[in-house]
């Protein structure tokens, strides 16, 4: 029986992983779960799966989560150290689901325990890449894949050379607004960049994907993940959101991974992985389907993509820094304080004030990383208010 824990249980990626749990109960055990606000969902999951410990990121949500378990026997704790702690637990396989740069700390102490780390938390690649990659070569822990886009290309290269691959293309479905007239996009609401016309994700990464922010961020973990030069990486718009990505091979092969938008493929591959067993998602009818549409992504609509390959160029912690400035440009349009074509405005002047910036040439150290992005965060207040 392997043991599993999960960093952002009561996420989309969180719920998915423990729906696919459910079903092969005789095989996993639930070490531990982490949360956020959803207090009650994480309290329900952890008396479903008889958890051994039970981890809210909010200490000020302790006592609510202590009160939901009193009497189950399973023990909870609250804020950064916690999640260390849950981290520190031993387990097989965890689940690194939390969003943002708070999920680098945890996902790096699993590796130092030779854990199997399967990732959906792109900014911990995006942030501090190198180190994380370091961390898993040194303790002999493995890092799978769980973006549909990056899974598609672990899957696409099974048994393949690395040094044949010419090209890996990154799809993007273009999020919520990509056939809205480029005037209307200044006045795009929270509520619109919410709607994502083919994926059922949590809000960010959901208004990320109407920016092509989550498409940017995919740009460089796949150059850290798969160590790619940059100008190998390409992106083109894919409305249908069934061909996730494809690698392109030096004698002019192209092998696609295809599959309904369902994150329960990537995610049931890494927690099966080496095998392939049966999944609970949809089989395309290509007959139905009829026809699959590709197009070049327009840089007026998606400024992302070049602050993308600029962050890949530059090196270094630069890849912390935009990511930082990008989560605080986000906390300030849901909050209603900038408009959405103003987070890639608040980025890109983040990233001019920061050029040349001593601390971004620093080592890829976690000290480091969290110091380069508090800086980023407190910039794009002064590039905002200017």
């Amino acid at each position: 029986m392997r043991r599993i824990s999960i960093f952002g249980a009561t996420g989309s990626i969180g719920c998915s992983t423990l729906d696919l749990i459910r079903r092969r109960r005789s095989a996993f055990q639930v070490v531990a779960l982490t949360g956020g606000q959803n207090i009650d969902k994480l309290a329900a999951q952890a008396r479903e799966f008889q958890v051994e410990l039970a981890v809210t990121a909010d200490p000020a949500r302790h006592n609510d989560l202590k009160a939901a378990l009193a009497g189950s026997g399973i023990a909870t704790a609250a804020g950064p150290e916690a999640l260390i702690e849950a981290a520190d637990r031993p387990a097989d396989w965890i689940m690194s689901a939390i969003v943002g740069a708070a999920g680098l700390a945890p996902g790096l102490r699993a590796l130092r325990h030779g854990t199997t780390l399967a990732l959906a938390n792109k900014e911990s690649l995006v942030c501090a890449g190198p180190l994380l990659m370091a961390e898993a070569r040194a303790h002999g822990a493995r890092i799978l894949p769980v973006d549909s886009e990056h899974s598609a290309v672990f899957q696409a290269l099974v048994g393949e050379d690395m040094a044949a691959v010419e090209r890996i293309v990154i799809t993007a479905s273009g999020g919520a607004f990509r056939d809205w007239p480029l005037e209307r996009l200044a006045k795009a609401t929270v509520a619109e960049a919410s709607n994502h016309p083919n994926w059922d994700m949590g809000q960010r990464i959901t208004i990320d994907s109407a920016s092509m922010f989550n498409k940017a961020l995919e740009l460089i973990e796949t150059h850290e993940f798969f160590d790619i030069a940059p100008e190998k990486i390409e992106t083109v718009v894919h409305p249908e959101s069934l061909i996730h990505a494809l690698v392109g091979f030096r004698d002019g092969a192209l092998m696609a991974h295809v599959g309904a938008p369902d994150m329960r493929h990537a995610i049931g591959y890494a927690l099966n992985w080496p095998a392939r067993r049966d999944l609970p998602v949809a089989r395309l009818d290509l007959a139905q389907v009829g026809a699959l549409t590709f197009r070049a992504p327009d840089p007026a609509r998606y400024p992302a993509l070049r602050l993308a390959h600029a962050v890949m160029a530059a090196g270094g912690l630069t890849g912390a820094a935009f990511n930082g400035a990008k989560e605080r440009a986000l906390d300030l349009f849901i909050a209603g304080r900038i408009g959405f074509l103003d987070m890639a405005a608040a980025v890109d002047g983040v990233l001019t004030r920061l050029a040349g910036d001593p601390a971004l040439s620093a080592a890829p150290t976690l000290d480091n990383v969290l110091h380069v992005d508090q800086i980023a965060r407190d910039e794009v207040a002064r590039v905002t208010a200017a």
